[in-house]
This record gives structure tokens, C-alpha cells and sequence, in this order.
């Protein structure tokens, strides 16, 4: 039993010392708040050291088949959503990792997680981190606005105008608000909520009948929305502050408010329309690009990064949710709610799930500007 942990230390002791630093470059957990939480908490203690690098969605596919190409790589892990992974897959730019999923044998994901790791094929191409999705949050000062006989957790876009328009009676102020800043995320709440709620769909359902439909009543809401909605990249302060009443968001983004007034706020899912309930549910991977510098460094960054510890702490800092078995214990009050509403959303009756077309790569900013300049153009004459 010595002579094995002393062998488990050694070996310890020459990864360590033969990989002084993991480069993980990242489409995910960028904001400045959240890649503090990063460093001092979730990769403090990594061994060999994590070098986190962010990289913006719009360049990701870019760089990573610039790496791809060259004789060395640089890059010994990269994380990003199964969408932005999808090209990387096609281009044969990732590695089969499924050695990497058994050697992880005591995590616990789930099948749908592991499914969705194949990328529709046979082997698997990534490594699950976290999850989450967007949802809804309203100080409790609005619930009394709420249309009569309304359910806060089955609500339908009818009655979020109403109950929009109610507040704005009440209060004299435009209570609703929405991410449409110039780092906002605007652009989901169109691809993933309103218009197939409306319309059952994203792309093929982008004109016509049904998108006229969501789009006029959207106009309606944005009569009684807080204007400066454009100039808001995440919903926390004008929550915190009181000056918006009712968001829609990332959960991520929705946290800090609940963890720094979790008496004042509750969270719920996006409302129904005449095609149902529809939600965008976000999973990120971790993949080894094909000419990683060194695999056992890329492995040993996953490992850290999967660990329950890890994932609980993703979690309680940053408002993502573990793709493995995790105990959570007791979390922070405002984790509570938000993990309160993600269950509400993926649960709510009747709820779909919507996902965007993989394979975009570097027409993905193209893609979301249609949504934003289409919001500017039928909502607002300000330009985000």
C-alpha cells in the first residue's frame, strides 16, 4: 500500500513537473466577474497550473482551425458549446476522447449528456462540463401585478405583456427589461423562446404569419419595457437597483442579483405562446484538439475541471450546473432559487427544447445579427 501511494505521488510530482501550464481556451465563462471566479476558485489548485484563455465566439473557429493546421499546437484543452464544437468536429480538428470518459469512470453523467457527447457519431468527441440555460427572474414587489388567475411558473406571452403593462399602470416606469446591450444576449431570447414559441421553430419559421404575430406583440411589449434595455449587457444591476422589475437572462447573469438579495426575487420560466414552451438548453464540452502539445497535461486539466468539487463550486460562483453527479450540500440561497427556476424551466409543462443550427463556425455572429438588427429595426430606432 506504501509502495502504491508512493508511485501515485511520484507520479503526481512528473506530471507536474514535466507540464508547468495547461492552455484551456474558452468560448465560455469570459465576462470579467466570471473569469475571476475562474482563477481564484475553480483552477486554483489545478495540477499542472491552468492557463485560462477566453476567446470570443465570433473568432473561435477561426483560431482553433488555425491551430488545427499548424505543426505544433498550443492548445491543450478547449471548452465550448456543442454547436461551436460541431465544426471543429467535421473538420477533424478534435480528438476521440472516449479513453479519457473511462479513465473518468467514478464521474456520473448522464446518458443525455453522454449521447450529445458523440456529436452523432459513434465515439466521443467531447467531455461534458457544465450546463444551463436562460430563464426569468422578478423581484417580488411585481408579483402583485401579476394578471389574475396567472401562474408565475406557466405563464403565457399574453399575459407577461399584461402584466408588463400592469406595472407600468402601478409604478408610472417601465418595469420589464431585456439583455440587448452591446455583450447582451438579446439574440437568445428571440432564437431560443419568443419566436418558436410563437412560430415552432428558428430558422424556417423565420418569416412569416406566425413571426408577424410574435414580432407585434413584442412591439407591444417593448412599449412598457425599460428603453435603456439597449444599453444592458446582463440583467443583474437593473435588477439589484430596482430599476427593472421582471428579466429575461442567463442564469449566470441572473445570479449575482439572487445571491446578493435573495429575499427580494424569484425565478421562473420564459412564458408559453401559441406553439408552446420552448427553452434553449446549453451544454459546454471539454475537447482535446488533435495537435494538442501534450495529452497527459490535456487529460489532467479535464480531470481537475470534472471533479465534483469543481463542478459544485461552478455552481455556487458562477451559476453553471454540473454535468456529473455532484453533492451540492448547502448551497447559497440565491443558487437555491436559480436552481429552482432551471428546474422549473426544463420541467415546465410542455417544454421543448430549442437548439440552434450546429455547424455555423464563423458565420455564427452573422446569424445573431439578423435577430439583433431585426429587434432594431421593428422594436427601436436605437442601435444597440
Amino acid at each position: 500500500m506504501k509502495l502504491k501511494k508512493l508511485c501515485t505521488a511520484l507520479a503526481a510530482a512528473l506530471v507536474t513537473a514535466a507540464f508547468a501550464q495547461v492552455n484551456v481556451v474558452s468560448t465560455q465563462l469570459r465576462p470579467v466577474q466570471e473569469i475571476e471566479k475562474v482563477r481564484t476558485v475553480l483552477i486554483k489548485d489545478a495540477k499542472p497550473e491552468i492557463n485560462w484563455i477566453g476567446e470570443d465566439p465570433n473568432t473561435y473557429n477561426t483560431r482553433l482551425m488555425a491551430e488545427s493546421q499548424a505543426s505544433s499546437g498550443k492548445v491543450h484543452v478547449t471548452i465550448a458549446l456543442d454547436t461551436e464544437l460541431s465544426p471543429l468536429n467535421a473538420a477533424g480538428a478534435l480528438q476521440d476522447v472516449d479513453d479519457v470518459m473511462g479513465r473518468l469512470a467514478n464521474r456520473e453523467w448522464s446518458s443525455a449528456s453522454k449521447d450529445l457527447a458523440k456529436m452523432g457519431g459513434n465515439n466521443t468527441r467531447f467531455i461534458p462540463f457544465l450546463t444551463n440555460t436562460f430563464q426569468m427572474a422578478a423581484n417580488k414587489k411585481a408579483l402583485q401585478y401579476l394578471p389574475q388567475g396567472a401562474n408565475i411558473n406557466n405563464l403565457t406571452w399574453a399575459q407577461t405583456i399584461q402584466w408588463a403593462k400592469n406595472m407600468k399602470a402601478a409604478t408610472g416606469e417601465d418595469k420589464f427589461g431585456l439583455p440587448g446591450g452591446p455583450s447582451g444576449l438579446i439574440h437568445r431570447f428571440f432564437q431560443g423562446y419568443a419566436l418558436p414559441a410563437y412560430t415552432g421553430g428558428v430558422v424556417r419559421n423565420f418569416k412569416g404569419a406566425d413571426a408577424e404575430k410574435m414580432w407585434a406583440d413584442l412591439k407591444d411589449l417593448w412599449t412598457v419595457t425599460n428603453k435603456r434595455s439597449t444599453s444592458y449587457n446582463a440583467m443583474e444591476e437593473p435588477l439589484k437597483t430596482g430599476e427593472v422589475w421582471v428579466a429575461f437572462d442567463h442564469t449566470a447573469r441572473l445570479l449575482p442579483a439572487l445571491n446578493d438579495k435573495p429575499d427580494d426575487f424569484v425565478a421562473f420560466p420564459a412564458p408559453s405562446g401559441p406553439k408552446g414552451r420552448f427553452f434553449m438548453p446549453v451544454i459546454s464540452g471539454l475537447a482535446i484538439p488533435k495537435n494538442t502539445p501534450d495529452r497527459a497535461a490535456s487529460e489532467a486539466a479535464i480531470a481537475h475541471l470534472t471533479s465534483p468539487a469543481v463542478q459544485a463550486a461552478a455552481l455556487r460562483e458562477v451559476g453553471w450546473f454540473p454535468t456529473v453527479k455532484t453533492e451540492i450540500g448547502s448551497l447559497p440561497r440565491g443558487v437555491q432559487i436559480a436552481a429552482i427556476g432551471v428546474g422549473q424551466t426544463f420541467s415546465a409543462p410542455g417544454a421543448r427544447g430549442a437548439l440552434l443550427p450546429s455547424g455555423l463556425g464563423a458565420k455564427n455572429g452573422e446569424f445573431n445579427k439578423v435577430f439583433i438588427d431585426s429587434f432594431q429595426r421593428i422594436m427601436c430606432a436605437t442601435k444597440i
